[in-house]
């Protein structure tokens, strides 16, 4: 690479200077002498990819090692520094770096002086002065990367010479040898740098506040060497009133020149340095950074000020802390955090929140500095609300004291929020539509509020509950309490009564903190299961809630709840926590149960202080379902209660379990599974019924039975009556679908209604507008304006309607997504029942419902509700139902009702309109059938002796099931647009081949029938291609079945295929692929199972076909230019296994059309050089090539190709056998053995007969080939050709006795690029030189 883009070009060669013919090109750069490994090393140096890059470097240092390669090493990393291509001089430069690293013995003087040598800046062209400076730069750039520079100070002012040199071509360099400098110098030592100092300072401040850099030199200078500066420059104050507005323009530049890398000058953090170690941060804060570059606002230099905000954190005392958080910055970046909301802005708060945690880490120590750094943060607020997340992370740092003075200034603040404290800002939108009367401090003080109770209960996640027990308890008492009670005296025994409010605790803050505590809660119950030794009493934390709400309800002089108990809520109360007591010393056997209900118990009376009315109620009906449950002993699928109009405690139960479903609380959510899973072994039909009615309101016969209303009523009324008839599926989902136009019309025409037309005539007509009768006179002014009244007062009432129309619409939306999320949550109790009672009885109940559900669903809108809805029926229908491997074994007295529910599934399955609705219901009568084929009979069935003994061991009877599966089977194959799939059937009989066993067959005798159409052919033919393999199917036979089986298939098939090659549509030409593709499938199961079948009437009916299949064969490649086609190759195949082998492809050359000729043929070769295939070789007479290709046309009984006289058309034979053998047909240069010519009354036999009977015709030398085996063709073609005598002169090839002329085409023609492209040359061939 270096090579090609030297600056070093090689001279031009003279006209009179043309070397010798011959000669070889002489080694300028002597690559000759390397080998390609090494040279290869140069090139990956300079690849994007920073891997490569690196382990080339790596592998170079390796290899130089080893080898005396150093010179010529050097040369080629120096010579890549002035390449043309930018993006390659780093990476030569830093492999240069390593190298001088590994080897120190190299001289860096040796290395600088070649660098100049090369590209001397006084001898440079000036086109290549561009690249000259780069080099010089990145050579410098090199040795200070090695490390060694800074040791050697001979080299060192070289450099800094140069450095300054390069300095001055500023147009192409920029600050570059400028910021080299700096960096150089910055590792020197201090005497070098007293040295150098003189010689690349300048010492007018006007030089130094001039760019960037020079003050950065100046700074650096002054940091270590100050006594040297004050010698040549005397005092300077860079702070002085002069020199302020010098740096905010020096501070603007380099915040431009870092604005793509994201990142602090250094010279601003050098400034920040410098004032604080002269004591003038204030100044520079003040005037530099707020008054100058905040001045006029620019990106670029407002993140240079956060950025310097968040390094400056750590170096601040605790005053500046509060001026630098106070000031005008901190309200820009607080304005900035509101604003930059849009996906394409960018966000300085995650870079601002990795500076606060780095000052956080850095003083664990320091309690009181991390709790000013984040009170000062919190207290930046957008009219009362934080800039901070409620859910910021860095609390996570913060130390325990720190921790706890954080809590407690919340606490503090949201009882007595105090703004004047806090640094507060509006952005410019807000100021312009600020409304007084609206954004008040009340309004500042809610949002202040708000955001604090949920940053307290945001806080409890990141806390250890081991840890810190007695915070987290202390922000769940405060949120408690001031949730529901109110101090009526203060008592040192409650702390929470002496937290006062200022300004009042008004409603709507309570109703935050209210819900913020049922979170907190909800946190507590599933984050913090603490072991019981660590927890205190061993009771769980909504057990201590509930106990400090007791403890506040026995203090009714000093705290009043917020809703006063009533007598009977108090009750209620007082037994709830005698039961909780009681399930405390439940025996261990019922732990796991009584553990779910003291979880709901404690729920349900933690709701009691929020909604008292209903919270009572459910209290006693939960205690006394809890007392039954527990005292049974036995689990009973049904349960009876003891007084026959009590309802059973489960149903009971359940109805309680929904109602808090009903809740939107994902606590709520996770009660009721827990409690549901112990419950659900003594489940009743009526309970599940219960649950059932939600899923599917309409079908519930008890309207008050329901849970929710909805207003589905009308569509799914539609989708049950399409149960019954095909058309009427159609109909509903296409009125379905219309409903979301219809509604957009009632929208758009919502106004224009018959009845306000009427009104509007009727007012017109009374006030005479219409303009009907010519001779009337004009109205008047007072007529004018009563007719304005009234058109005025109409159409306020229109509006008035159509806005009660709309929000009557509104509404109804939200009560159906409501439904439809209960509907998501209810669903849970059913995989909680498929999931812990698999075996139950009750889980055939299911499928219809979940059915129902996905068939809704999917006919219905994509709403997101419904797609949830439906991916989650789906999957628990089909993972936790279908495939599960633990099912019902039992149906008991219900096996009537299976097979009702069977037939009635597949019915459906047939008339659904969607392949995937009616894929579920298939599959749903497959699990039906694994029921019935896994359950027991009770009784013996009068003449189970003539059933084999699975049915006789089942439930399952194949008469019955045989016509349910039969006349879908039949509606498949003869409807064209049928919902069910070959798949299904597959399925049917690999899971369940006894419903294929003999006597019953559903497949084979529907294959093939004549009259059927051709489409059901097709299906036919291919369901039992799928079906014959399967290993199930064939052990439910016998030999003598399976062969009789075979037989009528093959004879079918037979049928089929005398019609082959006619095919005109798609569907015929579908019928013969699956006809010949089973017809294969036949000889592999009769070649397998070694099955003696007559075989002579399909040989019969193929070789008539041929002449056919091979006209057709040739149009397609007229039209096509393919040399095969799928239904061809399908033909020899079957023609194979009958001992019939394909022949050459001996077609024409003139018809095919040229292939489009690659791009890789017309890539011009290298001048001189003749390639292997255009040489020369010895020929033969013509006459014994002709001969020789005579032989296979021949056997092959097709005519022979032309030998014309053009030699192209030989060329096209020549490349027509190459095709024909890729395409499938055998690859041998010996003469093909003559096809036996075999009459159809000639008996045709099975292979194991034709070894017996026949001897297969063979070529000399070889042995009959096998048709139980077949051999693969290149396999067969190894065999043959090692098996051929030899012809004349052993050892040489057919083809040697091609003429002269003809050889040299035909090695011409097998040359790479051709053999590509398929392409054959337009002019004769170009001689080429001898060698």
């Amino acid at each position: 690479m270096a090579e090609t883009e030297s600056m070093d070009v090689a001279k031009p060669v003279s006209p009179g200077e043309v070397p010798k013919s011959g000669a070889r090109p002489v080694d300028r750069q002597g690559l000759l002498k390397h080998s390609r490994e090494f040279l290869d090393f140069f090139w990956d140096i300079a690849k994007p990819q920073q891997e490569t890059r690196l382990e080339a470097t790596e592998k170079l240092l390796e290899y130089l090692r080893g080898s005396s390669e150093m010179k010529y090493a050097l040369k080629r990393l120096i010579t890549g520094l002035g390449v043309g291509r930018e993006t390659a001089r780093p990476c030569y430069s830093l492999a240069l770096a390593q190298l001088l690293q590994s080897f120190e013995d190299i001289p860096l003087s040796s290395i600088l002086q070649q660098v100049q040598e090369k590209y001397n800046l006084q001898k440079v062209k000036k086109g290549m002065m561009r690249p000259a400076l780069f080099a010089n730069l990145f050579g410098v750039l090199a040795l200070f990367q090695s490390g060694r520079l800074v040791k050697d100070s001979e080299v060192l002012m070289k450099s800094v010479k140069l450095l300054q040199a390069l300095a001055q071509h500023h147009n192409h360099l920029q600050e570059q040898p400028q910021k080299a400098l700096v960096d150089i110098l910055s590792e020197v030592p201090e005497a070098v740098l007293e040295e150098v100092l003189p010689k690349v300072l300048k010492t007018e401040l006007n030089s130094i506040l001039g760019s960037p850099e020079h003050l950065e030199l100046f700074l650096l200078a002054q940091q270590k060497v100050p006594k040297k500066l004050e010698k040549l420059m005397g005092p300077v104050n860079l702070f002085a009133d002069e020199g302020i507005p010098r740096l905010v323009t020096v501070l603007k530049a380099a915040a431009t020149s870092v604005k793509k890398e994201r990142k602090l000058p250094a010279v601003a953090l050098d400034l920040l340095r410098l004032a604080l170690r002269e004591d003038k941060f204030p100044r520079f804060w003040k005037e530099v950074v707020e008054q100058g570059l905040l001045k006029k606002q620019s990106w670029p230099a407002s993140y240079l000020c956060f950025r310097l905000l968040g390094t400056a954190l750590p170096l601040l005392s605790e005053e500046q802390l509060q001026l630098v958080m106070r000031g005008d910055l901190i309200r820009h970046y607080g304005e900035h955090t509101v604003t930059a909301k849009l996906p394409n802005h960018y966000k300085f708060a995650p870079e601002m929140t990795q500076y606060v945690e780095a000052f956080l880490e850095g003083c664990q120590d320091d309690s009181e500095r991390q709790l000013a750094m984040v009170v000062a943060f919190t207290s930046v607020t957008n009219q009362g609300l934080p800039i901070v997340p409620t859910f910021w992370r860095v609390v996570k740092l913060l130390s325990a004291p720190a921790l706890q003075g954080y809590v407690a200034w919340l606490r503090d603040t949201f009882l007595q929020p105090d703004l004047d404290a806090l640094v507060d800002f509006s952005t410019s939108n807000q100021k312009k539509t600020q409304d007084a009367s609206l954004h008040g401090p009340e309004r500042a003080v809610f949002r202040l509020r708000k955001w604090i109770i949920l940053r307290l209960v945001s806080l409890v996640d990141s806390l250890h509950a081991e840890k810190e027990e007695a915070l987290t308890e202390e922000v769940a008492r405060f949120c408690f309490f001031h949730s529901f009670f109110e101090t009526k005296k203060p008592t040192s025994q409650i702390p929470e009564t002496e937290q006062h409010f200022s300004p009042a605790l008004e409603s709507r803050t309570r109703e935050v903190v209210s819900g913020a505590f049922f979170s907190l809660l909800q946190t507590l119950s599933t984050q913090f299961r603490q072991a019981p030794e660590q927890a205190q009493d061993r009771q769980p934390w909504s057990y201590r809630l509930v106990q400090f709400a007791d403890m506040l309800l026995s203090h009714s002089r000093n705290v009043v709840p917020l809703t006063p108990f009533t007598t009977q809520q108090r009750q209620a109360w007082d037994r709830m926590l005698k039961t909780l007591k009681e399930l405390e010393t439940r025996f261990s056997e019922a732990k796991a149960k009584a553990t779910a209900f003291q979880q709901l118990l404690l729920l349900v009376g933690v709701h009691l202080f929020k909604s008292p009315v209903e919270s009572c109620d459910l209290l006693g009906d939960i205690q006394t379902c809890i007392k039954k449950s527990l005292g049974e002993k036995t689990r009973r699928t049904r349960s009876k209660a003891t007084n026959p109009q009590e309802p059973p405690w489960v149903e009971v139960m359940v109805e309680i379990l929904l109602s808090l479903l009903a809740q939107p609380s994902h606590l709520m959510r996770q009660v009721a599974r827990s409690v549901f899973s112990h419950i659900c072994a003594h489940l009743t039909p009526r309970a599940l019924q219960l649950i059932l009615d939600v899923l599917n309101p309409e079908e519930s016969q008890d309207e008050d039975d329901n849970v929710v209303v909805t207003d589905d009523s009308k569509d799914l009324a539609q989708d049950k009556g399409s149960d019954d008839e095909d058309s009427k599926c159609h109909k509903t989902s296409e009125s379905e679908e219309s409903d979301e136009e219809e509604s957009d019309e009632e929208d758009r025409d919502g106004d224009v209604d018959q009845g306000f037309r009427e009104q509007l005539m009727a007012v017109l007509q009374a006030g005479k507008a219409l303009g009907e009768d010519e001779e009337e006179e004009e109205l008047g002014d007072e007529a004018m304006m009563a007719l304005d009244e009234n058109l005025a007062s109409l159409f306020a009432e229109q509006k008035l309607r159509i806005q009660a129309r709309r929000e009557e619409k509104n509404k109804l939306q939200k009560e159906k997504a409501l439904r439809r999320d209960f509907q998501i949550r209810v669903l849970d109790l059913i995989e909680v029942l498929v999931t812990k009672q698999p075996e139950n009885p009750l889980v055939l109940e299911l499928l219809e419902p979940l059915l129902h559900i996905i068939r809704r669903s999917m006919r219905t809108s994509s709403a997101k509700q419904e797609q949830d809805l439906l991916h989650k029926t789906a999957r628990i229908f089909t993972h936790h139902l279908c495939r599960s491997r633990h099912y019902c074994r039992d149906v008991g007295d219900r096996v009537e009702a299976v097979y009702a529910r069977l037939e009635r599934l597949v019915q459906q399955a047939g008339r659904q309109a969607d392949s995937s609705v009616a894929l579920y219901y298939f599959n749903a009568s497959l699990y039906l059938l694994r029921v019935l084929r896994a359950s027991a009979l009770d009784k013996p069935v009068p003449g189970a002796g003539s059933k084999s003994p699975e049915e006789a061991a089942s439930c399952l009877d194949l008469s019955r099931l045989t016509p349910i599966y039969s006349s879908v089977l039949s509606a498949f194959l003869t409807k064209r647009n049928s919902p069910l799939g070959v798949p299904m059937f597959l399925s049917l009989f690999s899971r369940h081949p006894v419903s294929a066993a003999p006597g019953r067959p559903l497949g084979p005798r529907s294959a093939g029938l004549p009259a059927r159409p051709r489409h059901s052919r097709a299906q036919a033919c291919l369901l039992l291609q799928k079906t014959l393999p399967t290993r199930e199917l064939r052990l439910c036979f016998k030999a003598p079945e399976w062969e009789q089986l075979l037989g009528q298939i093959l004879g079918k098939v037979t049928e089929n295929l005398r019609t082959l090659g006619e095919a005109e549509t798609k569907p015929e030409h579908q019928k013969e692929l699956s006809s010949l593709e089973l017809l294969n499938t036949v000889f592999k199961n009769i070649r397998q199972e070694k099955l003696t079948l007559d075989l002579t009437g399909v040989l019969g009916v193929l070789q008539s076909q041929q002449p056919r299949l091979q006209q057709k064969l040739q149009q397609e490649e007229h039209l096509t230019g393919t040399g095969s086609s799928r239904l061809y190759d399908l033909y020899w195949q079957a023609m194979k296994t009958l001992g019939v082998q394909r022949p050459k492809s001996e077609k024409g050359a003139r018809d095919i059309p040229e292939a489009p000729q690659s791009p890789v043929s017309t890539k011009r070769k290298k001048k001189g050089f003749l390639p292997e295939t255009k040489k020369r070789k010895k020929r033969k007479s013509e006459g014994a090539v002709q001969e020789e290709e005579a032989k296979p046309a021949a056997a092959s009984g097709e005519q022979p190709p032309s030998t014309g006289k053009k030699r192209r058309n030989k060329r096209r034979t020549k490349k027509n056998q190459k095709l024909s053998q890729v395409n499938g047909t055998p690859a041998t240069k010996s003469p093909a053995p003559e096809t036996p010519a075999v009459s159809p009354s000639s008996p045709t036999q099975t292979p194991e007969l034709q070894k017996k009977n026949r001897k297969v015709p063979q070529v000399k030398g070889t042995t009959p080939e096998s048709l139980d085996c077949p051999e693969e063709p290149t396999a067969a073609k190894k065999r043959h050709m090692k098996n051929l005598p030899a012809k004349g002169t052993s050892g040489r090839s057919p083809q040697s006795a091609l003429p002269r002329k003809k050889v040299r085409l035909s090695l011409g023609g097998r040359s790479p690029s051709l053999l590509q492209s398929g392409a054959r040359k337009k002019g004769p061939p170009r001689k080429g030189k001898k060698l």
